[in-house]
């Protein structure tokens, strides 16, 4: 590694002592700054304080901190998948974008982090922002959004409950409080009223050849669920998974659900859908009966109600029988 970063891992380690000091001498009434501890993807991760300096990887992370309201702690973003709701789009507007893809150690290094908060699990690796372990040893902690594990085996079925634990825990790391955005979250997902009429839906991601698509285990599942669509791959044990277009045909799904991105639109997938002789036949391609979710709102995040909300009510809007 270059050697300008060196002298950070030696700043950093004195930092608890520092911290000591300073609650020593802290009047009676203030506080004490506690470290903390957390358990994340295999990894141990102590903060001996609250983060300042973050590179953000992917959108979810991104978002995340906006929504708790700290995104000025953010010194560069990448791989950012879209644009940001407009809650948060002033906040947003300054933010320095370091890769449209996945930055290199060094590009993370350049800006001199305290954390890399990562949306997947494969931003930290030798070619991408650097090892988990090569990255602590130069005095830079790591974090990736708990949903988006994998090496510590088959993630669970996602829940709200889990969804909301992570946003909690992000709260607890930045030393501010998520309350009043849990209260809104829960008031929000309270209000969603799911169809009873047994529809069935097909979540498409990404892919022409063989499609990828919302499986049984992750946010698309969850918010499904929650709607009351029936998910034609919820029962594939996997977040996301390749699901063929034979499998899709003998579905019929009453609705697909459209991801989109930049690389890859809603409007290119039914462009390909209503070309196909196979998937044009699709009663869901001949009705027209599609719903939009933008890519960072599939993944597990602070956007995931907001997802199911929007996901409601498109599909109260469609001609349905």
């Amino acid at each position: 590694m270059p050697s300008p970063h060196r002298p950070r891992r030696l700043v950093l380690a004195v930092a608890p002592l520092v911290a000591l000091l300073a609650a020593c001498a802290a009047p009676a009434d203030t506080a004490p700054n506690v470290a903390l501890t957390v358990e994340n993807c295999g990894v141990t991760v102590s903060f001996a304080e609250p983060p300042h300096r973050v590179v953000t990887i992917k959108s979810t992370s991104t978002e995340m901190m906006l929504a708790l309201g700290v995104g000025d702690r953010i010194v560069g973003t990448a791989f950012q998948d879209g644009p940001v709701p407009e809650t948060w789009r002033d906040e947003a507007a300054g933010l320095t974008t370091i890769s449209d893809f996945m930055p290199s150690e060094e590009a993370v290094l350049e800006l001199e982090p305290d954390l890399v908060y990562a949306g997947w699990e494969s931003a930290f690796a030798a070619d991408a922002a650097g090892t988990r372990s090569e990255l602590g040893e130069l005095g830079v902690d790591s974090y990736v959004q708990p949903a988006a594990c994998r090496s510590t085996g088959t993630p669970p079925r996602l829940t709200f409950e889990e969804v909301f634990r992570e946003i909690q825990e992000a709260a607890d790391i930045f030393g501010v409080s998520a309350d009043e955005l849990l209260a809104t979250q829960r008031a929000e997902l309270a209000d969603i009223v799911a169809d009873d009429r047994g529809l069935t839906a097909l979540w498409y991601s990404s892919g022409t050849d063989i499609p990828y698509v919302g499986a049984g285990l992750g946010a698309p599942q969850l918010i499904l669920d929650t709607v009351g669509l029936a998910n034609i791959a919820g029962d594939i044990e996997m977040t996301w998974s390749s699901f063929g277009w034979e499998s899709i045909v003998a579905a019929d799904p009453d609705v697909i659900v459209l991801v989109d991105a930049t690389w890859n639109t809603a409007e290119s997938k039914i462009e390909l859908l209503e070309s196909s002789p196979a998937t044009s036949a699709l009663t869901a391609v001949r009705e027209g009966r599609y719903i939009v979710v933008p890519f960072p709102a599939g993944e597990a995040g602070v956007r995931t109600v907001s997802a199911a909300a929007s996901v409601a009510a498109q599909l109260a809007e469609l001609d349905l029988p």
